[in-house]
C-alpha cells in the first residue's frame, strides 16, 4: 500500500508540472503576443519619425481643427513653397496657430509629428499592451517584480505623452 501512495503521488506531480508550464508557457505567449502587437501597430506611424530621413520634412500651422484630423499651411524646408490641403490626427495638433515640427507619410498627404511630443504619441499602442502585459506577467506567469517594471514602463510612457501633448 505504501508503493501505491508514492506511485500515485508522483504522477500527481508529474503531471503537475506538466499542467504548471503548460500554463506558464501559454501566458508567455500571451504576453509576447500583446508585446509584438503594439510594436507593429507602433511601428506604423513610428518608423516616419525614426527614420525620417529622406522623407519630406516641414513645419506645420495649425489653422483650423474638424472631427479627427487638424488641417493649417504646411511650409516643407526647402525651396518648395507652402501648400495646403495636409493633415494631421487631433490628437496630437496643438492648438489653432501653434506650429510644430512634421515629416510628410509618404504618397500622403498625412502629416506626422517629428518633436518630442509625436515621438511619444506614436508609441502610445505599446504603452498600453505594456500594461496589459505586465496583468499577464504577474498573474499567468507570477513574475511580480516583472510585471511591475514592465507596469511602471508602460505607465511612465503613457504619461510622459499625455504631459508633452
Amino acid at each position: 500500500m505504501g508503493r501505491t501512495t508514492a506511485r500515485t503521488r508522483r504522477k500527481r506531480n508529474s503531471s503537475g508540472r506538466v499542467l504548471s508550464f503548460g500554463r506558464r508557457a501559454a501566458m508567455g505567449c500571451v504576453a509576447v503576443l500583446l508585446l509584438v502587437a503594439a510594436v507593429w501597430t507602433s511601428w506604423d506611424t513610428a518608423h516616419h519619425v525614426v527614420l525620417g530621413k529622406g522623407r519630406e520634412h516641414g513645419t506645420l500651422t495649425v489653422a483650423r481643427c474638424a472631427d479627427e484630423t487638424c488641417t493649417g499651411p504646411y511650409d516643407p524646408d526647402g525651396p518648395d513653397g507652402p501648400r495646403t490641403g495636409m493633415t494631421i490626427g487631433q490628437s496630437v495638433a496643438a492648438k489653432k496657430g501653434e506650429r510644430f515640427p512634421v515629416v510628410v507619410k509618404p504618397g500622403t498627404d498625412e502629416l506626422v509629428r517629428t518633436d518630442a511630443a509625436g515621438q511619444l504619441y506614436a508609441w502610445v499602442p505599446l504603452g498600453g499592451a505594456l500594461l496589459l502585459a505586465s496583468l499577464v506577467i504577474g498573474g499567468g506567469l507570477r513574475m511580480t517584480r516583472t510585471a511591475w517594471g514592465t507596469a511602471l514602463a508602460g505607465a511612465a510612457l503613457l504619461l510622459a505623452t499625455f504631459f508633452t501633448l
